[in-house]
């Protein structure tokens, strides 16, 4: 898995075209660097620019970029509405893939190290004495903070009202409220109000610092409600920057639940998201190039579960010992999971089977996730032996190969058992699915129910083999492990009987 930082710097110039090229062409011309996204802002008078690559390549960015703008920016004559307090506000570092927290700090720490030596400027990590640089003011540049955080969500609420009225609004549900007496109601969250004047509107500006505590859509609810108080309108919102798909289905799982929708497609989620929090109603809103995963092309779907059918089954009878049978159980389990949920979705919305819609509604999403979270173990299976094997190769001198085996052995353990537990879960959606589903698809969940008992007994198999390999030391382990396994697959065995006894006896 390569290693992927992201790189947020808000540089305060939004205004000149030419300032703003100049430091996105810094950004591009780095090697091994990609430019996302550049979202220049008139009223604020700030550009926020974002950009992904290996740590060491995108420091290199930020301080090309930087250099450019110390040339460019001259922050004595920088007027804009959003707060300040530098040309180079603030530059956070973000982990993306490969990498943890303390990667990123070293980059914010190199970055800010590198930057105060060569411009002789004042860079702070987290507090107001630099921890870089001279302990001095340089009016032409400011300020600049650096760091690391988890993925910031810019989000901006339109409002048909005043400054004044946003500004309101954001203090009653920013975090820190109008102070220490008068908390606001929402967590993780900053906030101020401002007149976007390219747009003739008021914009409710907020900083989601952790949309796992605040989502956006709580944001974006409060808000309307707080304006339905003060009879002023909503007008949508726009989101500053890049977005992470996690966020968006948090929403569309929102608003799914309170309109008693049944969406199952990402695409569909991604759209209806889009539509209930207004994020076009200035600018569009491209998933594609705004949802960070998109743009990335980032998928937890391996390089086996891509392969056509063919390559797949080629793949498998080659002479190599994996792809093997667990991934070919991996495999059964997804199309198992697969051919219920279309059975589903040939009963769902028929006329003649619309006494059963509510419970399609029901049965229908779990189905349709099993399938898409059995479709990464296919590679799962191929990826943990891949592991045990280089844990053997390992020296055996110096007692780390040992541990790397046994370890490895366990992750051998663990998907295949994983994948059974996955199997596990499902079978009572089927058994529902059987007593209802469209009748003329009767043969299609019998084989689903088939295929789905043989993933669960070929996930056995292997689970077993590797808890008899001598490397495995912990006999609790074991133990607890075989007992575990045996439960689900007698549990498979059972449903899927019952699966199937259901269709014998249906008639229509």
């Amino acid at each position: 898995m390569s290693k992927i930082v992201e790189c947020v710097p808000n540089f305060s110039e939004g205004r000149d075209p030419q300032i703003i090229e100049a430091i996105s062409s810094a950004i591009r011309a780095t090697a091994n660097v990609t430019l996302l996204d550049v979202d220049p802002g008139t009223s604020t008078n700030r550009t926020v620019y974002t950009f992904v690559g290996s740590p060491s390549d995108v420091v290199e960015a930020a301080l090309a970029a930087s250099r450019v703008a110390y040339q460019l920016i001259d922050m004595a004559r920088h007027k804009g509405e959003h707060p300040r307090m530098g040309a180079l506000d603030v530059c956070p570092f973000i982990p993306v893939q490969g990498v943890d927290v303390d990667d990123c700090v070293q980059c914010a720490k190199e970055f800010g190290r590198r930057l105060a030596d060569e411009l002789s400027l004042p860079i702070n990590k987290d507090e107001w004495k630099p921890d870089f640089g001279p302990c001095e003011f340089v009016s032409r540049w400011g300020a600049t903070a650096t760091g690391v955080r988890k993925f910031l969500i810019a989000f901006n609420i339109n409002v048909l009202g005043t400054k004044e009225q946003a500004h309101r609004i954001a203090l009653n549900l920013r975090e820190q409220g109008r102070g220490s007496n008068e908390p606001g109601r929402l967590k993780a969250v900053q906030g101020i109000g401002w007149w976007l004047e390219e747009a003739q509107m008021a914009q409710i500006s907020l900083n989601l610092t952790d949309h796992d505590v605040t989502p956006i859509h709580a944001a974006y609810e409060e808000a309307r409600n707080d304006a339905h108080q003060l009879n002023v309108a909503i007008m949508g919102s726009e989101i500053v920057g890049l977005v992470p798909l996690k966020a968006i289905l948090q929403a569309a799982d929102y608003y799914i639940e309170k309109e008693k929708l049944m969406l199952l497609e990402e695409e569909q989620k991604v759209r209806l998201a889009i539509d209930r929090l207004g994020l076009g109603a200035l600018h569009p809103f491209h998933p594609k190039e705004r949802i960070i995963e998109y743009r990335l092309n980032v998928t937890n779907v391996g390089p086996l579960a891509r392969l056509s059918v063919e390559k797949f089954i080629l793949s498998v009878g080659a002479r190599t010992s994996a792809p093997g049978g667990g991934s070919v159980a991996a495999l059964l389990a997804a199309l198992g999971c697969g051919l219920s949920t279309m059975v589903g979705q040939m009963t769902y919305g028929k006329r003649q089977f619309e006494v059963v819609d509510s419970t399609i509604r029901r049965l229908l999403p779990p189905l349709h996730d099993a399938m898409i979270h059995s479709i990464p173990m296919i590679d799962a299976d191929t990826d943990a032996f891949n592991d045990y094997m280089m844990a053997m190769k390992l020296s055996p001198v110096g007692g780390g190969r040992e541990a790397a085996m046994e370890a490895g052995l366990r992750q051998a353990i663990d998907v295949p058992l994983h994948l059974a537990k996955h199997v596990d879960a499902v079978w009572q959606t089927l058994v529902e699915m059987a007593a209802v589903g469209n009748i003329n698809c009767k043969s299609d969940l019998q084989v689903a129910a088939r295929c789905l008992k043989t993933a669960v007994q070929s996930a056995r198999d292997n689970v077993i083999i590797n808890l008899s390999n001598a490397h495995l030391k912990d006999e609790t382990y074991k133990t607890d492990t075989r007992q575990a396994i045996d439960r689900v697959a007698e549990t498979a065995r059972a449903q899927c009987r019952q699966v199937l006894d259901i269709l014998e006896k249906r008639s229509q």
